[in-house]
């Protein structure tokens, strides 16, 4: 079992890098259909999260292409939900049903186009609300344990908030902090013995989203048009989804 745990893991990591996101909810999804104690799997889920999409934000900031204003204000309004989602209770039917359609969403969400825009674009009257939508996906990935940039991502696409590569750059640094945040709730709530516990579990699936995602990130739009991995990763996404629902 932890064999094709790490194989998941891996595949995951390299899929979410490949278009911007870090992969929270697929890790979680992976250990829930695994046994996993639901107290822990955010825990493990956002840790790796954090060291998959590390990389990528230090490479945009590096690249000067991250908008660190509209970034920063999003960010700084998501996290401490994040942190309060991070420390409520939850049980297990009632995580993975939250998980399950998340997922879902996330699938759906990954089949909107992408723009191709550089720079800021033309954008509607919408984007100027984005701030508003900002805590209620920090407070839900901190509850699930995700990162909510998968859900923040196409919203910035519809409103034309910024060009292509700003939005995944926002997205990026969206998942770094609210993954950190989150990630301080649970530890909050379950205390550091279970935090020492889950990491000493998941060291091999941390190894494997680091592999998983440096190749993602810096070698998979070189082997696959874009458009393709999102689909695939939407697909792989839906399955797990619906399979968690289902129960």
């Amino acid at each position: 079992m932890i064999a094709l745990l790490i194989l998941g893991f891996f595949l995951t990591a390299l899929l979410y890098a490949s278009v911007g996101f870090g992969g929270g909810s697929t890790y979680s999804a992976l250990l829930a259909l695994a046994g996993t104690d639901h107290r822990i799997l955010p825990l493990i889920s956002l840790a790796c999260n954090i060291v998959v999409v590390a990389g990528s934000s230090w490479r945009f900031a590096r690249a000067g292409v991250t908008p660190w204003k509209g970034a920063l204000v999003l960010t700084a309004l998501a996290a401490p939900a994040a942190f309060v989602g991070g420390l409520i209770p939850i049980d297990r039917a009632s995580f993975l049903l939250l998980l399950g359609a998340s997922l879902v969403l996330t699938a759906l969400t990954m089949l909107i186009p992408v723009s191709e825009v550089k720079g800021e674009g033309a954008p509607t009257g919408f984007a100027k609300a984005m701030p508003f939508a900002a805590a209620p996906i920090g407070f839900l990935a901190g509850l699930v344990g995700i990162g909510g940039g998968i859900f923040l991502a196409p919203l910035l696409h519809l409103t034309r908030w910024r060009g292509a590569r700003e939005i995944a750059a926002t997205a990026s640094l969206f998942i770094l902090v609210n993954s950190a945040f989150g990630l301080a709730g649970q530890l909050a709530k379950n205390g550091p013995a279970m935090f020492a516990g889950a990491m000493a579990e998941a060291l091999p699936l941390l190894l494997a989203v680091v592999i998983g995602g440096q190749i993602g990130s810096l070698m998979a739009l070189r082997v696959l048009p874009v458009r393709w991995i999102r689909w695939l990763t939407a697909a792989l996404v839906f399955i797990v989804g619906v399979r968690l629902l289902a129960g």
